[in-house]
Order: C-alpha cells, then sequence, then structure tokens
C-alpha cells in the first residue's frame, strides 16, 4: 500500500516524460532513473504515463497517472503527495510537444514541489510560445541537467539562466538480461554468418529533416554491401515497436537487392534483453540513439548516421567521427562502413575506453536527485 507524503521510511518521486511504451528508449531511460532511485533510497514511485497499465506491468512502479487522459484538477492530488517532480530524461523539450510535457511542472512549482528536470535533451525549438514556457519552467526548476553540450546551448538560447549541468543519458547504466532459451533460434542469432544490427526511425516532429527516399535508398545500399562484403546476415531492430519503426524496417528491406539475408527482430523485448541481443552482432549501422547506446554497452563497434544533435552528442562524448545524414550519399557512407570495419577492434577498445566517463556522468543525476529528496526532508522538519 502507498504510503502518505512525509512518511519517515519513505520518499514520494513523481516522474514525467515520453513514458508508456511507445519507445524502448523512452522506457530504458525511465528503466535507468527507477533503477538508481530505488539503490539509493526508500521511495514510492508515480510515473505519468501515456499507458499506465503498460508502465505498471513493464517497471512495478507504486503508481502510473493516465496522464494524458486527465485533467488538471483531477492530476493535482498526484502531484501535492510529491517530494520531488523529475521531469526527464529524453528528448522532450521540443516545438509542439514541450506544453504537453510541462503542464505537470508547471503544477508542481504552483504547490511548492521541487523539480528536477533529469538528464532531458532539447530542440528543434523554434516556436516563440514553446521557447516562452521552456524559459518559464526552468528557470523555477530547483536543478537542471541535459545529456548532451547541444541542447544546454539550446536552452540557453531561449533564455535559461540557470546553471545547466551536462550529465548523461540514464540508460546507459542498464545491464543485459537473459533471454528465453529459445531466442537465438527463432531470431535467426545462431548462424554462423558474421550478424550485423541496423536500426532505423521515423520522420516526426523529434526529427522533421529526415528524407525517408533518402535514408531508404542510403541504408539499403549500405545492408547490401555488408551482405556481400562481410558474408553478413543483416538484423533489423525496431526501437518503437508500435508501427512506425517495423513498417521502415520493412520498407529498407524491400529495397535491398540482397534482401533475403536481412530480417527485422519479431518479438517485443525489455531494454535489458535488447542489450544481450546486441552482444550477437559483430558490428552495427543505425540512427535511434538508444540502438547505439546499446551497441555502446556491449562494446560492439558502430557506425551511426546523426539526425540529431542527441545522436552527435553520443558520438562525441565517444570521441568518434561519423558523418551528418544530410551529408551522405551511398558512396560515403559505405566507404565509412569499410573503414570502420577495418578498425573495429581500436573502436571497441575506444568504447570501453570512453563508455566508464559517461556512466560516471549519468550516475550524478542519481546523485543530485537523491539530495533534494534529503534536504528536502531536512527542510521540511526544520
Amino acid at each position: 500500500m502507498a504510503r502518505a507524503k512525509g512518511s519517515k521510511d519513505v520518499y514520494c518521486v513523481g516522474i514525467s516524460g515520453s513514458y508508456g511504451g511507445l519507445n524502448l528508449g523512452d522506457e530504458a531511460i525511465l528503466q535507468g532513473i527507477i533503477t538508481q532511485l530505488r539503490r539509493s533510497l526508500p521511495v514510492e514511485i508515480t510515473v505519468f504515463s501515456r499507458n499506465p497499465e503498460d508502465t505498471l506491468q513493464r517497471h512495478q512502479v507504486d503508481r502510473a497517472i493516465p496522464v494524458r487522459k486527465i485533467t488538471r484538477n483531477e492530476v493535482m492530488p498526484e502531484i501535492e503527495r510529491l517530494d520531488l517532480m523529475i521531469l526527464g530524461g529524453g528528448g522532450i523539450l521540443f516545438d509542439h510537444e514541450v506544453k504537453v510535457f510541462l503542464r505537470e511542472v508547471v503544477l508542481a512549482q504552483e504547490k511548492g514541489i521541487p523539480v528536477m528536470v533529469y538528464a532531458v535533451g532539447a530542440g528543434p525549438l523554434h516556436d516563440p510560445a514553446s521557447q516562452k514556457i521552456v524559459r518559464e519552467c526552468l528557470n523555477r526548476a530547483a536543478v537542471i541537467t541535459v545529456r548532451e553540450r547541444s541542447a544546454k546551448q539550446i536552452l540557453e538560447e531561449v533564455g535559461v539562466h540557470r546553471e545547466i549541468l551536462v550529465t548523461a543519458d540514464p540508460a546507459l547504466l542498464l545491464k543485459p538480461e537473459a533471454l528465453p532459451s529459445d531466442i537465438p533460434e527463432k531470431e535467426m542469432l545462431n548462424t554462423r554468418r558474421c550478424l550485423i544490427g541496423m536500426s532505423v526511425r521515423e520522420p516526426g516532429m523529434a526529427a522533421p529533416d529526415i528524407n525517408e527516399e533518402h535514408y531508404h535508398r542510403l541504408l539499403a545500399d549500405a545492408a547490401d554491401y555488408m551482405v556481400d562484403r562481410f558474408d553478413a546476415e543483416v538484423i533489423f531492430i525496431p526501437m518503437e515497436r508500435g508501427v512506425m519503426d517495423v513498417q521502415q524496417s520493412h520498407a529498407v528491406v524491400s529495397r535491398m537487392f540482397r534482401a533475403t539475408r536481412a530480417t527485422v527482430l519479431r518479438a517485443k523485448y525489455t531494454p535489458g534483453q535488447l542489450i544481450s541481443i546486441m552482444g550477437h552482432f559483430t558490428f552495427t549501422v543505425g540512427m535511434r540513439l538508444h540502438f547505439l547506446i546499446f551497441s555502446a554497452i556491449q562494446g560492439v563497434p558502430f557506425v551511426a548516421l546523426p539526425y540529431a544533435s542527441k545522436v552527435t552528442g553520443f558520438i562525441e562524448d565517444l570521441h568518434m567521427i561519423m558523418p551528418p545524414l544530410e551529408l551522405v550519399n551511398a558512396g560515403r557512407l559505405i566507404a565509412h562502413i569499410d573503414r570502420s570495419w577495418d578498425k573495429r577492434i581500436s573502436l571497441r577498445n575506444q568504447i570501453k575506453r570512453t563508455l566508464p566517463e559517461l556512466k560516471k556522468r549519468a550516475l550524478e543525476n542519481t546523485t543530485i536527485a537523491v539530495h533534494l529528496l534529503k534536504e528536502g526532508r531536512k527542510q521540511r522538519k526544520g
């Protein structure tokens, strides 16, 4: 049974972001936040979710609130009981969506509940109304952390004058989870050929500049090349299971000459299980950030297609160089893949050298959240 706010042995934490089973990367972020908080303090966690049933089943949190289906007055009692409201993490501060994501932040601030902006990404933020609400909310936050330097720059440009700390994505702290024994055979992971993982993503509000035709052809040509050059089997990994990533993956496969040597991952997996699957790959090529993070966790060398600043920021943190998506044609991408393949051992070593510092930065988020909770409890007692 949930304990009341102020109980001596529990801290009440609310987490608001893009949660509810739509995207495995977002669920990896939430899992990272929850795992670290539970390791640090006795906490009761409330998630403001698009799909509370999915969130309760997936994360076993204490409470999940259907945030998109209830009114301001209905959500207020859930906020009033909190010791801390966490906004994030992930890329949630972008045009057209910020007002939705910041509603609970506004309500928490009205009630004097401290707000931690937790390892968020930012941009694009061109709309003046979006800039205004971001500026007003974040300037009243207790602490702001972002996961890449470009997000800090964007927030400063829209008028956030509070200190902004650059940390790292909470998903970096996840561990591989065991797979059911029949999965390697079902997903064709036990082939003797080289296995290469690939990741796509759909155009959308968070990635408005992606040209589908361009990148479908680009990845199809790259996949064909890797099949021929490395005698590889290619497995596409949908990070957004609902519809779009699966459709986008099949669209790329349909453009391949060697389509019989490509498959799309069939079943649904937890982030930890997907990290285990990544361990079967010799090499990966992808667009989605958390696909690349999972590859790095397993020490698998990769080539990224940086469609957004969050991907570019992660690559820079690993001290890797990748050509931006809009400047790449098939020839340049294939040449880059070929060079990276030849250097895959050194790339693996580079990932292993640089990843511990990123994980250390990711842990800073937890340290800050724990400090806010403990100091808040002391002030109330005082």
